[in-house]
């Protein structure tokens, strides 16, 4: 009997989307694909039209797709962050928040507009329902695990939501995409952020904020004792834990521990300053269990590629909370996200607001 539940896959031209998209269509899913534009005028209107976007090669997996421009809602929501992160002396991760305002959402609003069901991509990670709610889970090939970027998804939002690809590897999915005739087959991928040419945001931001780089060239470079040392090209072109590019000598290798934007000041030090065990996290975000009201043990993960380590979240108010960790994380960055794991699950996450740095005793932001 075939499959009558109806999916709006996103499909971006790349071999994961093109993937998910066919597995769903192998599966009796009455699919169509949506290819959501971002990079069109930001004055455009929002508005779905058919794409000449074509997946497969094979008979069997031709599926239609359509194009969704929400070119001006990208421009606000998530190229806007970008620049207030930076210029708030923060370090962005643009590919959360897109996740969140304008694939979900796009792909949501899709499925109203046509009468779908679901929706899917192909991200590496999987859901599940279970005792009353559903659930985020990481990816089984921990090497692509994308879960870390999706922690900002709420719970009827996962209940719209298939991953086909939550439970493969990047090779198997090579080798589908291979049976699938998919297009994307041998399509490389790409880590850059996809508005910032050469993934080069220094240039990026200088050339988007007019004036920029005059209003904050100049600014002091300053030891740990508060010694100027040196003076830096602006302070949102630098990000915590960096090294290379600040224009300084000394009798050990220095790395950027700090970054004032009202004084337009950078603070260096040695690696060891890099070092914290306690941060404040807020815009915190819960999605396997309800918002704590009392502190309680997880594990923690500061960026993408970090390992889960043992903590203590100490809810606060103001959907805030205290993150001390068992022991030290290296380069905590304030604009990133820690996120909270209990073995494979995702239970939620937040954004990375202060850190506290011993050798300073106070807060860093």
């Amino acid at each position: 009997m075939q499959n009558t539940q109806t999916v709006i896959a996103g499909i971006s031209g790349g071999v994961d989307s093109s993937v998910a998209a066919c597995l769903l269509k192998q599966q009796g899913f009455q699919v169509t694909g949506v290819n959501i534009r971002v990079l069109d005028a930001p004055f455009s209107e929002p508005c779905i039209e058919p794409s000449p976007l074509i997946i497969s090669d094979h008979p069997d997996f031709q599926i239609p797709v359509f194009s969704l421009n929400l070119s001006a809602r990208f421009f606000d929501k998530v190229i806007g962050y970008f620049r207030e992160e930076y210029l708030a002396g923060k370090t962005p991760n643009p590919c959360m928040v897109c996740n969140k305002s304008i694939k979900w959402h796009g792909l949501l609003e899709s499925a109203k507009m046509l009468g779908a069901e679901f929706i899917a991509t192909g991200h590496y990670a999987r859901t599940a329902f279970s005792e009353g709610r559903h659930r985020l889970f990481k990816g089984t090939d921990r090497q692509k695990d994308q879960s870390y970027f999706l922690w900002m998804l709420a719970e009827r939002e996962l209940s719209k939501t298939i991953l086909p690809l939550g439970r493969l590897t990047k090779p198997e999915v090579r080798e589908l995409a291979r049976q699938f005739a998919v297009r994307a087959a041998k399509k490389k991928e790409s880590q850059e952020i996809c508005f910032v040419p050469h993934d080069d945001y220094c240039n990026y931001l200088a050339n988007s904020i007019p004036g920029l780089e005059q209003q904050v060239q100049g600014g002091k470079i300053v030891d740990r004792q508060d010694k100027t040392i040196g003076q830096h090209r602006g302070y949102p072109f630098y990000t915590i834990g960096q090294r290379r590019g600040l224009g300084i000598s000394a009798a050990e290798p220095l790395y950027v521990t700090g970054i004032d934007p009202l004084r337009n000041r950078i603070t260096v030090g040695p690696k060891s300053d890099l070092e914290c065990r306690k941060l404040l996290a807020s815009g915190l975000n819960w999605i396997g269990i309800d918002p704590p009201a009392a502190a309680f043990e997880s594990f923690g993960r500061i960026r993408y590629r970090d390992r889960e380590t043992p903590c203590t979240i100490e809810p606060m108010e103001k959907n805030r909370a205290h993150i001390t960790f068992r022991e030290p994380k290296h380069a905590v960055t304030p604009g990133q996200a820690v996120v909270f794991y209990h073995t494979d699950e995702v239970l939620g996450g937040g954004f990375i607001s202060q850190v506290y740095q011993p050798m300073k005793s106070r807060f860093f932001q």
